[in-house]
């Protein structure tokens, strides 16, 4: 409820020629009453019943998009017509925004409680399992441009199977919308849909909005990606690892659609993030003529990411570019905010720039190729997202761990998108890392450290973060933020995640002066990311004698 099913369906309906239908409108108009006398006097089980009823009729239909109730999901007869007969799109809104959207709306029977919130919260927890089992994708309603989300629809409904002649031809919004599509087997509905089905997400930036586009075989898509470049020269950027798999099939996607692509392949390792790799993708621009209306695209994990994001920025003084994260790590974190940069030998990621890229691509089929040690490199930041601002999330992950690592597709899909909708929120709020955004750092202060102290690539940044989680985790009981058994939950997820869990003994001495050099501090303090609760997070200065206690506690001593 509140989403903008019926704002949204009537004009998306308007764009396909359709005709628009509300399943509550039709319930009313046949019973001559309104949804909240039908409540009353019938109860909620009458209503859905009668609700089912209609949404079968109406789901027969040809031509339309419906717009459900958003409780129509709750009965399973409902939820297998609608999966059948159409395209099923989830309107997905948050908590806060359904109570500005419906706070003083009298027809909706349950919200009239004395804590709305609470109620909310209760129907999300109940549904939300339901309208991902249905739909083909998610649409995030946060941004109010009606017309933006339309586009964002009509977008993703081309990435969608065409329905065969014979299948009903209708377009269901269900907090959810429907076109057509034959019907399928549960299992093969099961990894065709819940599986693999595209979801798409708005980072909110005002004039520097982009899409994060998730899902299965999206490289396979041309116009996914050219959609996002304007010009026709394209500088593709990758490394020589992720090069061979996936260099060949997005050139062939670029040219296919006639633009002009330049390539740049460079080694691979955290320890060629730096000056010299930045000069040499700006000596291949400069030697083949690129202009400003070249796009560059970074085609791998997070240091391409990052030094191609940092080379758009400077390079004519900013060009677009489009990121395809072909890593967990980079899917979930490095891609999503527009923090580009490179290394320095006395800190990393310290020259650099705030620059946003035209779009995200993430292709959850590039995973699949990963290493363990680099899927679990990516599983700290999914695991470091629920520690700080959405303990279910950090539930979820726990009793999902297992399938995580044995990249169970629809697992991993889900902690993607939940990642990115977490970073997205704290990005929109803090574009440039003012006050909030720095709690996405949580570990990092112990983990670039780290990074540093053994030089870069003998730890992956996710294996340093991972590490550092743990240590920060110590930290926040020592001081009393967090108990014991949070601590020791958390150290347990991220040593089942394959992660270290112990740090390296670099001398405490070094360790300090190591994490003087973070971008977070002032003064010569050192500011630290704590847990106060367990998903919850705190921004503080710490006393040196528990920060030297937990040193000694997590540091592996010689042997």
């Amino acid at each position: 409820m509140g989403a903008g099913k019926t704002t949204i369906g009537r004009a998306l309906a308007k764009k396909l020629n359709k005709r628009f239908v509300d399943s509550d409108h039709e319930i009313e108009s046949r019973t001559g009453t309104t949804i909240p006398v039908i409540f009353e006097i019938e109860g909620e089980e009458s209503f859905r019943k009668r609700e089912a009823d209609v949404i079968r009729e109406l789901s027969a239909q040809q031509d339309i998009v419906l717009a459900t109730g958003g409780g129509a999901i709750l009965r399973a007869e409902t939820r297998a017509y609608l999966k059948q007969r159409g395209t099923v799109i989830y309107l997905r809104a948050g908590i806060n925004q359904i109570l500005q959207r419906t706070g003083r709306d009298k027809n909706r029977p349950l919200l009239q409680t004395a804590d709305p919130r609470r109620k909310l919260e209760e129907l999300s927890r109940q549904r939300d399992p339901y309208y991902r089992e249905v739909a083909d994708f998610v649409i995030e309603t946060g941004r109010p441009n009606v017309q933006f989300l339309v586009q964002a629809i009509l977008s993703q409904l081309e990435l969608t199977p065409k329905p065969t002649a014979d299948a009903t031809a209708s377009t269901t919004a269900t907090s959810a919308t429907t076109h057509a599509q034959p019907a399928a087997s549960a299992a093969e509905s099961n990894m065709t849909d819940s599986t693999f089905s595209p979801v798409s997400l708005q980072v909110e930036l005002g004039e520097r909005s982009y899409p994060i586009t998730i899902g299965h075989g999206l490289l396979s898509n041309p116009e996914l990606l050219t959609r996002h470049v304007a010009g026709k020269r394209v500088a593709l950027i990758t490394n020589d690892k992720v090069g061979p798999l996936y260099l060949p099939q997005v050139r062939k996607l670029l040219e296919d659609a006639g633009k002009q692509v330049t390539e740049i392949v460079l080694p691979d390792g955290e320890e060629q993030k730096t000056w010299a790799s930045l000069m040499k993708v700006f000596d291949v621009l400069l030697a083949e003529k690129c202009d400003r209306k070249t796009t560059l695209v970074a085609l791998g994990g997070g240091v391409i990411g990052d030094l191609t994001g940092f080379a758009a920025a400077s390079y004519m003084r900013g060009v677009p570019f489009v990121q395809i994260p072909t890593t967990l790590l980079s899917q979930v974190d490095s891609s999503v905010g527009g923090k580009t940069g490179i290394n320095h030998p006395l800190g990393k990621n310290m020259i650099g720039a705030f620059y946003q890229p035209q779009a995200v691509i993430a292709d959850t089929a590039t995973l699949h190729t990963l290493p363990p040690r680099e899927l679990a490199a990516g599983l700290a930041e999914v695991i470091k997202h629920g520690a700080i601002i959405d303990a279910p999330f950090f539930d979820w992950i726990e009793a999902n761990i297992g399938k995580l690592v044995a990249k169970d597709n629809a697992a991993l899909a889900y902690s993607i998108q939940r990642s990115c909708e977490i970073k997205a929120d704290v990005v929109r709020q803090d574009e440039r890392e003012g006050g909030l955004r720095a709690i996405l750092n949580f570990g990092h202060t112990f983990g670039h450290a780290i990074e540093n102290g053994l030089g870069y690539g003998q730890w992956l940044h996710g294996e340093a973060v991972g590490c550092g989680m743990v240590m920060a985790a110590d930290l926040s009981h020592r001081l009393g933020y967090i108990d014991a058994v949070s601590k020791d939950r958390l150290t347990a997820l991220v040593k089942a995640a394959g992660l270290p869990v112990t740090a390296p003994d670099l001398g405490t001495q070094r360790w300090l002066e190591l994490m003087e050099v973070d971008k977070k501090n002032e003064g010569g303090a050192i500011k630290f990311i704590l847990i106060k609760p367990l998903g919850q997070p705190l921004i503080t200065n710490v006393p040196h004698e528990l920060l030297l206690q937990t040193l000694a506690a997590c540091v592996q001593t010689p042997s």
